[in-house]
């Protein structure tokens, strides 16, 4: 297998009640996000970046219209490196990450599932490992 295939979950994810606009919020409740997710958590993965693997978050995907920062604008801080693309966002109160703008696909963000109100991302099983150490934009 390439470093850049998803690596072979060894069980099936696990079915989550996601409601179609869910609230997500860091751990200090200071940064609130509404996510629309009409069809539930799409795209969980982790990913073995340089960033991702430091944070261990389980990201999802949703379009950019689809998140809309409901409170805490003003608390939210924007990290980036490398390329400058990807636009991470975290918490400057408590630090936790709550979204990103993707680098592979800049009209869609990734959000930390684990900000997902009522959802514990160990429920979703095992997740796909994507290869962001061999990033398809790295390639020439």
């Amino acid at each position: 297998m390439s470093r850049n295939e998803k690596l072979p979950r060894t069980s099936p994810l696990k079915p989550v009640h996601v409601n179609p606009v869910h609230r997500a919020s860091c751990h200090c409740g200071a940064v609130q996000l509404d996510l629309t997710l009409p069809n539930g958590i799409e795209d969980p993965r982790r990913c073995d970046c340089s960033i991702c693997r430091r944070r261990g978050a389980i990201a999802a995907s949703v379009s950019l219209k689809n998140l809309k920062v409901v409170a805490g604008a003003e608390q939210l801080r924007l990290y980036q490196f490398n390329s400058m693309t990807a636009k991470h966002y975290f918490c400057g109160i408590c630090g936790i990450y709550t979204h990103h703008q993707r680098r592979s696909n800049p009209e869609e963000y990734g959000y930390n599932v684990a900000c997902l109100e009522g959802i514990n991302p160990y429920d979703l099983g095992e997740v796909p490992l994507n290869d962001g150490i061999n990033h398809p934009s790295d390639r020439i």
